[in-house]
Order: structure tokens, then C-alpha cells, then sequence
């Protein structure tokens, strides 16, 4: 059976709120929690980015069943690799061996803020160079490297569970997809492309999990749902290669200005109609997807859909 999700989407909640969600998920009955690693939201609208890691370490203490997991973390330019692995230990450790560490290429939108954003070519230099370090350190080694873009003199993790971290990286494309085959545990995609998976299984990944995610946006009133996502998700569409290059907010807003609602809403399912949220979900099941996480877009709504969630599209998914 394919593991259901809960997105801690910290792009449009505080932190409070992020981790109150995450207990309420549990009850619910979710069987995972994936947390957003953000310094910007996209757009104003989203309105929050708090520090995702202490979020996770809060949600780690206040449950005791829901796994969790990074999605995603980009080890290349806010984070040292070797701080990564630091965080993620103590992150396993806090949830009894319940963290998966997400990781990925990342954004511009979230990694000037150190500095300038790499080619393309070069981050993934960059984060293969990352695994490099995570791995080892998470495995119980004393690491020293030097690499062409980082160095690490000599590092050990005093604090970290016995079994170590499972690793999971984003992967798009053949390159990702390599990378994610040959030192992952596990792979991550934001569409249910059927392809990315192949590609992933070539590269050493048959067996591993695969985790994907759906937006979707459930409420009483199908019309305001339209409003919520078009205000909130229409960023969506502009395609990775887009979102992973735009410096901020105010770029996401100029980029977007043309999209229309009815070319956002027909790729997220609005309304109470439980019957196109299972459809969405269902196109990732269909492509082979393990884990899939589903997003509540509006960070007001999440009550709401955790209750509505608990009795009518849990049950259905797993029907």
C-alpha cells in the first residue's frame, strides 16, 4: 500500500502552527510528515518561511509514530554538507529512527541569500560532492576531505542513530537521476512522470522508495478554493528549470502575472469533491510512486482539511 503523506508547508505557516499541524497529521492518521526548506516563500501571498529545521526538531519530539522528512534540503550554499549530516543525526535521534533526509539542488529563490547561485551543471557537482561527505558521516566515519568546492579537515558525529539516516534525493532528469541511483536511498518527484522513476531504477534505484507530492485544496466552496490556489499556487506551473532560478517573491509575481486561474486549478483539484482529490493522488500511485505527500494549499485551511482528511479521504485512499 502506498504511504500517505502530510505536507508541513512552511512557505505559508509559522512555526507554531507547523508543528501543531504535524500532531494533528499523526492523529489523523497520516503515515508521514514532509517539511518545506525555505528562506523565502515563493509569493507574498504564502506569507511565511520559518527555519524548517526547528520545526522538524519540535515535530520530532511532539509525536511518537509519523515519519518525517526533509523536502528538501539543499546541501550546496546555506548549509555546509557536514552541518547537514549534524542536523539530520539529531533529527533521527529525536524521532526514534523515524527521519528520512531529503535532499536536493535547490533554488535561487532560497540560496543567494549566501551568496551567488551556481550553474545548473555545477550544483549538481556540487551536491555529489555533498554526498560525499553526508553519507560517510551519517554511517559512523571519521571523514576528512577535500574537495574542488569543499573541505572538511576532519569530522565525526557523536550523536546519531546506530542505524544510521536514510537519504532521498530530488531528481528530474538523467543527471539527478543518476546521482539519486547510484547514493540515495531513495528518490523524489514533484510529478507523477513515470519516466524519472525508469531513469532512477537504471541508475541502481529498483527496490528503493519513491516519494511524490500533490498540491490540492480542499474546502466547502469550490470558487473560493480557485481563488486560494490561483493567489497561492500559480507559481506551480512555471516548470523546475524556472522556479530553480528566480531570486524572489517579487520575480515569482512578475513571472506569473499572464498565468490565468483556469491554468492553474486544472492541475490542482479544488472543492469537497473527495473523488478528484483521490484522482490526483492516484496519478502518482499510477506511475509507481511508494510515498506521496499531499499539500493543502492555504495555510488557514489546514484544520479544516486535517479533520476532513481523518474521515473521508484517508479512508478512500486506502479503500
Amino acid at each position: 500500500m502506498v504511504a500517505v503523506g502530510y505536507t508541513l508547508m512552511c512557505e505559508q505557516a509559522g512555526p507554531k502552527q507547523l508543528v501543531d499541524n504535524a500532531i494533528r497529521a499523526e492523529q489523523a492518521g497520516f503515515d508521514l510528515a514532509v517539511v518545506s526548506d525555505h528562506y523565502y516563500p515563493w509569493l507574498e501571498s504564502q506569507g511565511h518561511s520559518p527555519y524548517a529545521w526547528s520545526v522538524l526538531g519540535a515535530a520530532a519530539y511532539a509525536t511518537s509514530r509519523i515519519g518525517l522528512m526533509s523536502f528538501v534540503t539543499c546541501p550546496i550554499r546555506r548549509y555546509h554538507p557536514a552541518v547537514v549530516a549534524q542536523k539530520a543525526a539529531t533529527v533521527g535521534l529525536l524521532s526514534d529512527g523515524r527521519f528520512t533526509l531529503g535532499l536536493g539542488a535547490g533554488e535561487n529563490l532560497n540560496e543567494h541569500v549566501v551568496g551567488a547561485w551556481p550553474h545548473v551543471q555545477q550544483r549538481h557537482d556540487m551536491l555529489e560532492e555533498a554526498l560525499h561527505i553526508i553519507r560517510p558521516l551519517l554511517d559512523g566515519q571519521t571523514l576528512t576531505y577535500s574537495g574542488e568546492y569543499f573541505d572538511v579537515p576532519e569530522a565525526y558525529l557523536w550523536d546519531r542513530p546506530e542505524d544510521g539516516v536514510p537519504i532521498a534525493v530530488a531528481a528530474s532528469g538523467p543527471s539527478s537521476c543518476e546521482l539519486a541511483g547510484e547514493y540515495a536511498d531513495g528518490v523524489i518527484a514533484v510529478e507523477p512522470d513515470h519516466r524519472v522513476l525508469e531513469l532512477f531504477d537504471e541508475a541502481g534505484g529498483i527496490g528503493k522508495p519513491r516519494y511524490g507530492q500533490v498540491a490540492v485544496c480542499y474546502g466547502p466552496d469550490e470558487d473560493e478554493c480557485r481563488k486560494i490556489v490561483y493567489d497561492q499556487w500559480r507559481w506551480f506551473g512555471l516548470g523546475w528549470k524556472v522556479n530553480a532560478e528566480l531570486p524572489g517573491p517579487d520575480s515569482f509575481a512578475s513571472a506569473t502575472q499572464f498565468v490565468r486561474p483556469e491554468d492553474v486549478v486544472q492541475a490542482v483539484p479544488c472543492g469537497p469533491d473527495v473523488e478528484k482529490h483521490v484522482a490526483a493522488f492516484q496519478k502518482f500511485v499510477d506511475a509507481g510512486f511508494t510515498h506521496v505527500a499531499l499539500v493543502q494549499v492555504g495555510g488557514d485551511r489546514q484544520p479544516d482539511f486535517l479533520d476532513w482528511a481523518e474521515h473521508e479521504l484517508l479512508p478512500r485512499l486506502r479503500g
